[in-house]
């Protein structure tokens, strides 16, 4: 059971792109649980309210998609209104699917490129205009895509390498203004849609394990807690990090786990 601390972030203002499901719920609550003003972002509008719900706290949201400037930029504005400047942002809209470079359509490489990674362009760039310079913390959702390659996921790969690289570049360019900017790097987590696609059975789920040091899955709750230190004044000197949460799995690279075992069930 993970345990909160009310005041930890007490009076904070944060902002979680993605925030409606997964991992970025889990990080929304957990920032609402530990004192935060808590603000989602989500496509759907009826995702954006169930999750209002769940995050509980007075938590606000709005429907935007990531890939559209102007939606994020006017999103953005409205919960810096309502919450204050923002302390911590959060960019994790993702999207993926297993498919071979060879069967994967220009579109699609393309749509995952615009959620992952043009959508956290767009998130980082509205909220540097309305964060608290020094202090704020920037964190992108990544995943191990972004440092080996693995096989029918080159169009994810190609993302989160780019997300990582824009990490280390906003880092270095905004530290002076003391604004921290990491990477959070989740492993094989369950209750995502990530893993309900590259370990769609048991037997994916046992080589997924096996392949990970602590040979279990993590919890939403894992990669929230790591969320919540980067958001914390434990981490005011880490920037420019690229933090696994991950068990131990790419400890070894990614061969003993790949999704081109799929196609070998």
């Amino acid at each position: 059971m993970v345990s909160f601390v009310p005041d930890l972030l007490a009076g904070r203002s944060a902002f979680i792109a993605g925030g409606t499901s997964g991992i970025n719920l889990a990080i929304a609550q957990a920032y609402a649980a530990h004192g935060a003003k808590v603000a989602v972002l989500s496509r759907k509008a009826e995702k954006v309210e169930a999750a209002t719900a769940a995050i509980g706290h007075g938590a606000i949201g709005f429907a935007a998609d990531v890939r559209d400037a102007e939606a994020v930029s006017a999103a953005m504005k409205a919960a810096a209104e309502a919450n204050g400047p923002f302390d911590v942002i959060v960019s994790g809209a993702a999207g993926n699917f297993v498919a071979p470079a060879a069967a994967l359509s220009p579109n699609g490489f393309k749509t995952v490129v615009d959620i992952d990674l043009v959508g956290t362009f767009h998130v980082f760039r509205a909220g540097y205009e309305l964060a608290k310079k020094p202090g704020a913390s920037f964190i992108a959702i990544s995943a191990p895509q972004g440092s080996a390659p693995y096989f029918a996921q080159a169009h994810v790969c190609a993302a989160k390498a780019g997300i990582d690289m824009l990490v280390k570049c906003l880092a270095f360019e905004w530290g002076p203004e003391g604004v921290r900017v990491n990477s959070l790097v989740p492993g094989p987590i369950d209750g995502t849609e990530g893993m309900a696609k590259l370990a769609p059975n048991e037997a994916m789920r046992k080589i997924a394990t096996e392949a990970t040091a602590l040979r279990r899955f993590g919890s939403t709750g894992d990669v929230a807690m790591l969320a919540l230190y980067l958001a914390s004044d434990a981490a005011s000197y880490v920037t420019g990090a690229i933090m696994p949460a991950d068990g131990g799995q790419m400890l070894a690279g990614n061969g003993a786990f790949s999704p081109a075992r799929i196609f070998q069930q």
